[in-house]
């Protein structure tokens, strides 16, 4: 289970808080807390990165739908545009739950207790540390001659397949983008109201497949290896069984960690509750020999971000990385990996982008981490992350370094494979027909059928 879907479910099952004139009433702190700051998280984010009004992050962030009402204001919203800073109300006797937003690092949480004064100890880059504007530059890396629509058949075909992506019944799920890249060009797009190219939304789990592409770039750099073990600090100790867990071993989510479902230590503390990475996941213990299970976890990509900060050992530079060495390389100037409280990028999440920047990113897989002609990731990264790892989930698609695998048997040609982020965030990566198929949504329940909708996008393509 995906922990979206047991998030979704654990919330469904929380009691409706209480409301009063002027008050919300004391139930569970945990939950209550909760919901607050994942309600303050989309206010902070959508408004100051991804450029939504009130009124679409209302909609489509904070509970369009009446039966998933959870995020809902209960007790009072702040937004100080000035500070960029929200503030959500959720119980008696206690500070507001604030989130902050920093330039390039998107928004922080501060953790329950803790008022808006202590936002001025939240991590933060140098002021002149800013995303280029690319727009003006030639597609892939801006924006410039992106389209070459097609014609005839083939575009009727595409244009009427891209249509039923919105409609919500075809292929399931709600829809805020899709973009069709073929042959390096983009040849269909579409966004829902609210929505536009330079739109960013929540990747959710997508986030993890930019962590691995980090891992990779910094293995290219030689700062680490992907058989590197003894990652942490925290797991140096004589006799620490947890030393023998691999950077692979995480990236494969084979850690042997015990991070099923919500067992503590809750890794979702990490995303709600302003706890530091190292406190909500480092301390777990080994549940299974390391390499030996696929359990799929968040926490594992978590502690891949963490090993490297400790390998780079150089914390200005770690905020960087990501930016200066892939995002902004690749022209990806609208997408933020947030970080926690004491400047751990999480990798598993909370990260947001534009559908284009997820062409852009499927793009440099599609071409073997190469860009313009520039070796951004090192040779054989790709199969490396697009190979089964030894261990693989029970049922669905396969697993590969963060990415998932899909083939004939979901009705894709062999060798498809795509980051996949809760609520429907994919950008299918199709290599043998140079074909890249971005679809962003809100979704609930069953979701998007990206498989049948990517076959049939290859289908239509074909003369």
């Amino acid at each position: 289970m995906r922990w979206t879907t047991f998030l979704a479910a654990a919330l469904l099952a929380t009691p409706a808080l209480a409301q009063s004139d002027d008050a919300v009433a004391p139930r569970d702190h945990y939950a209550a807390s909760q919901m607050a700051s994942m309600r303050a998280m989309n206010i902070c984010s959508g408004l100051w990165h991804g450029g939504l009004d009130l009124a679409t992050i209302e909609r489509e962030l904070n509970g369009r739908d009446a039966s998933f009402g959870v995020l809902a204001d209960q007790g009072g919203t702040g937004i100080d545009h000035q500070a960029r800073m929200v503030s959500t109300r959720y119980t008696d006797g206690m500070p507001p739950r604030v989130v902050v937003w920093r330039p390039v690092l998107g928004c922080i949480q501060l953790p329950p207790g803790a008022g808006p004064d202590a936002a001025e100890y939240l991590p933060r880059l140098p002021g002149d540390f800013a995303a280029p504007n690319l727009d003006d530059r030639a597609w892939p890396t801006g924006d410039r001659d992106a389209l070459r629509p097609l014609t005839g058949d083939r575009a009727a075909r595409l244009d009427s397949l891209v249509a039923q992506a919105f409609d919500g019944q075809t292929f399931g799920g709600r829809t805020w983008g899709v973009v069709i890249v073929h042959r390096g060009y983009i040849v269909a797009e579409r966004y829902a109201e609210g929505f536009n190219r330079h739109t960013a939304s929540q990747t959710h789990s997508a986030a993890k497949s930019f962590a691995a592409t980090l891992v990779g770039i910094a293995q290219g750099q030689g700062i680490v290896a992907v058989e590197d073990d003894h990652l942490l600090g925290q797991w140096r100790s004589p006799g620490d069984p947890r030393a023998g867990i691999s950077l692979g071993n995480l990236l494969h989510m084979a850690s042997g960690l015990n991070t099923r479902g919500m067992a503590p230590p809750r890794f979702m503390d990490a995303y709600t509750q302003g706890t530091a990475v190292p406190e909500a996941v480092a301390g777990n213990f080994l549940a299974a020999r390391p390499g030996s299970e696929f359990v799929y976890s968040p926490a594992d990509t978590m502690l891949v971000m963490r090993a490297l900060r400790e390998a780079l050992n150089d914390d200005a530079r770690y905020l960087r990385f990501p930016y200066e060495e892939l995002f902004w390389r690749i022209g990806m100037t609208r997408t933020s990996m947030n970080v926690d409280g004491q400047g751990n990028v999480f990798g598993s999440g909370q990260s947001w982008s534009t559908a284009r920047d997820f062409a852009r990113f499927g793009l440099l897989y599609l071409h073997d981490g190469v860009w313009n002609g520039e070796r951004v990731l090192p040779a054989g990264w790709v199969d490396y992350a697009t190979t089964p790892a030894p261990a693989q989930p029970a049922e669905g698609p396969g697993y590969g370094a963060q990415f998932w695998l899909y083939g004939p048997q979901h009705g894709l040609p062999e060798g498809s494979f795509t980051p996949s982020g809760g609520q429907g965030q994919y950008a299918m990566a199709i290599p043998s027909a140079d074909l890249v198929v971005v679809r962003r949504g809100t979704d609930l329940g069953p979701g998007f059928d990206i498989a049948r909708f990517s076959a049939q996008v290859l289908a239509a393509l074909q003369d």
